[in-house]
């Protein structure tokens, strides 16, 4: 088995960019050998803190160093096209973070630049990752729960109490709520669900009334196979952050959270059906509560699974064609919020 390590790149090191380096730092499959981020005293704290051999203000500088095999970016939205598109022509892997892009366009633009280098871009969906939706899946996938015939998620953050971001970048107008946070409910519906294809969408302004988007917008889709679900987004909610999401089937249903240590599975009694549920424990109206692990922000699992595809040379998991997919799906909700219309959603050519 080969026991080398991957030597990685971070560029951005924000709370979540520093997740990102303390998990490729404790583990034996990566190297941090570089960190770069705007700020010189973010640069300077992590390069002290982790023991970094290189240390920068310019990304730019990274491109020509050998030393670095794959690259981290934890940076801001608008800049995911320009920094992924540099870092793959220069002959490095990239773990970019969600979303891929705020268009279609520069969604496109990247995963050219992935085709033309033959390098791998990843993308940053963290709950493909979570343990308590990828045991959603693994149930559902079993059969549980008999057939899927209606799933919701939703974002709920707040906003007002997050930092505005180097250059607040945040609260650039083209950066839509439904895309940047709302992805990540997107993202798993379409992990579980399959690419929606059509969707209305309704949206208002009544919380953070200074920023220059809509903060609360509630969209239904038509997933395939008949099923129907929903993406509820809201960035001034006044609670605790959640991505709270349930799934509706003919012969149960499932409820879990990103923030919960626990799922409940309901369900009725199905004699002589395989189940990992002991008949006589079941009832459809109460709850079969399986203990989760909180990992909310897996990004050690994230990060391994991207290394272990560079050292055995294997696609990536999360790939850019399911990034530039959710981003698609993503700004077809939002535009069907703003024109309040239904509109047919079209996927690219994977």
């Amino acid at each position: 088995m080969n026991k080398r390590k991957v030597n990685f790149a971070l560029v951005g090191l924000s709370e979540m960019g520093m997740r990102h380096a303390f998990s490729i730092k404790n583990s034996m499959k990566m190297e941090l050998v570089a960190v770069c981020d705007k700020l010189e005293d973010r640069v300077s704290e992590a390069v002290n803190t982790l023991d970094v051999k290189t240390g920068t203000t310019d990304w730019r500088e990274l491109l020509s160093n050998d030393d670095i095999e794959a690259v981290v970016l934890c940076i801001p939205d608008q800049v995911h096209v320009e920094m992924t598109v540099a870092f793959l022509e220069a002959g490095k892997d990239v773990l970019c973070e969600k979303p891929m892009a705020l268009s279609v366009e520069e969604c496109e633009e990247m995963r050219a630049a992935e085709k033309r280098t033959g390098k791998r871009l990843m993308i940053g969906q963290i709950c493909r990752y979570t343990p308590s939706f990828i045991k959603t899946r693994e149930l559902i996938e079993q059969g549980e729960i008999g057939e899927l015939y209606y799933v919701e998620s939703e974002y709920a953050h707040d906003y007002s109490l997050a930092s505005e971001g180097v250059d607040r970048w945040r609260l650039d107008p083209k950066r839509e709520p439904f895309i940047g946070g709302g992805c990540h409910a997107m993202d798993l519906l379409r992990w579980i669900a399959g690419n929606p294809y059509e969707v209305c969408a309704f949206a208002n302004h009544k919380c953070l009334t200074d920023w220059p988007v809509n903060d609360c917008i509630i969209s239904i889709f038509k997933f395939p196979n008949n099923v129907i679900g929903k993406v509820f987004v809201s960035i001034g909610c006044k609670r605790n952050g959640t991505m709270r999401s349930v799934f509706y089937g003919t012969k149960g249903t499932i409820i879990c959270d990103n923030n919960s240590n626990y799922l409940s599975v309901f369900k009725e009694p199905l004699a002589g059906k395989d189940s990992i549920f002991p008949d006589k424990h079941i009832s459809q109206t109460t709850p079969i509560n399986l203990a989760i692990p909180i990992n909310h922000h897996n990004t050690t699992y994230e990060l391994e699974s991207f290394a272990d595809c560079i050292i055995n040379d294997t696609p990536v998991p999360t790939t850019s064609y399911d990034g530039e997919c959710t981003v698609v799906a993503c700004v077809a909700a939002t535009q069907a919020s703003k024109i309040g219309q239904t509109l047919e959603i079209a996927y690219p050519e994977e």
